[in-house]
């Protein structure tokens, strides 16, 4: 059993939840395949692994009005995306017999990156599946570890066709970007964080694609807090997850060409249960909105984003009225920006008005 302690530092509970409630939302929590346990522990495994990445506080940011704005930076984490977590509690929790065949995985995002440093870390081989419509700056991640990408058609088929002849043909263990319990567990702890260095907020906008990082804040923050609000951010051109929950199975994605490429993906066997059962609500911001945040974020905090990382600031100043008056943390995914004209226009107008 692991443990984790926030320390001498107390967490305060504005409002805490009757005690019955609090009971019932910890047995349901124990139903997933992902506990708290779970995230605790992969703190305590991933620490010299990965960053505690800062969280800023944010005043005067334009058509934003909340009581309260901090950015949770995961898009200064190893890799420049929150995956690195998740993908150095998987291999890191293999045994060394599994360690010695190697991992392999199938990813078009920051997933493949991730898995390919924390395998070199942990001194295995590692097969990265990437289609070949993934991002430029993405397929160049992994050639700079010294890893060459197997490429693939861009489809979900056949990333997982080849992943499975991968294995196949090595008997390397695969590493799912998201719908697995290792990952899910890891990308929790930027949670487990932010409840540390803002522990006086009452909403977390976090991203959604293929859903481990909502997951795993969920796991994370419902517990410790239930009386925190988690929103699911998503494109709406990218709205799997929000027609998911009003439908109540998993909806496949509708369309592929979204500016935010890492959240194309649709919910997963083991995500969607926990979102289902525990996400306050799921927004949606749209193409334009995504595009402007990713701009001005440069602009006026100097922070580089990829489109996909600020989604949930799009969603807040899409959806004002959701978030008067509160106290808000935005979760910044990643920053592998592709199209360096995205924020290019943004810092140049902003140099000339100063």
């Amino acid at each position: 059993m692991c443990w984790y302690s926030f320390g001498n530092r107390p967490v305060r509970h504005e409002q805490q939840p009757e005690e019955g409630v609090a009971i019932l939302q910890q047995d349901l929590i124990n139903q997933f395949a992902v506990r708290f346990q779970d995230v605790e522990c992969a703190l305590r495994r991933i620490r010299t692994c990965v960053r505690k990445t800062p969280v800023l506080d944010v005043v005067g940011y334009p058509d934003i009005s909340v009581r309260g704005l901090w950015l949770k930076c995961e898009n200064l984490q190893h890799g420049f995306a929150f995956k690195a977590r998740g993908a150095c509690n998987a291999v890191m929790s293999l045994s060394d017999a599994e360690a010695q065949r190697g991992v392999v995985t199938h990813s078009s995002g920051n997933h493949a990156a991730a898995l390919a440093r924390a395998a070199i870390q942990r001194g295995i081989p590692a097969y990265i599946v990437m289609p070949t419509n993934s991002a430029r700056v993405k397929l160049e991640a992994v050639r700079r570890l010294g890893i060459e990408p197997l490429l693939c058609e861009p489809t979900s088929a056949a990333r997982e066709q080849m992943a499975s002849e991968v294995q196949r043909t090595t008997g390397a263990i695969l590493i799912h970007p998201f719908n697995h319990p290792d990952v899910i567990a890891g990308q929790g702890t930027a949670a487990l964080e932010i409840l540390e260095q803002v522990p006086d907020l009452d909403t977390l906008i976090v991203p959604v694609g293929g859903g481990g990082l909502l997951s795993g804040t969920l796991i994370a923050v419902k517990t410790l807090r239930p009386d925190v609000q988690v929103i699911g951010a998503e494109p709406e051109w990218a709205d799997d997850a929000f027609r998911s929950l009003q439908s109540g199975k998993i909806e496949p994605a509708l369309r592929t060409d979204s500016v935010a490429d890492g959240l194309r993906t649709p919910l997963g066997s083991l995500t969607f249960p926990i979102i289902r059962s525990l996400v306050d609500r799921i927004l949606c911001a749209s193409e334009e909105q995504i595009l402007r945040a990713t701009g001005e974020l440069a602009r006026h905090c100097r922070l580089i984003t990829e489109p996909s990382g600020v989604v949930p600031l799009a969603v807040l100043q899409q959806h004002p009225e959701v978030f008067a008056d509160r106290r808000v943390v935005v979760l910044i995914s990643g920053g592998n920006l592709d199209d360096p004209g995205l924020i290019t226009g943004s810092l140049s107008s902003g140099l000339q008005a100063d």
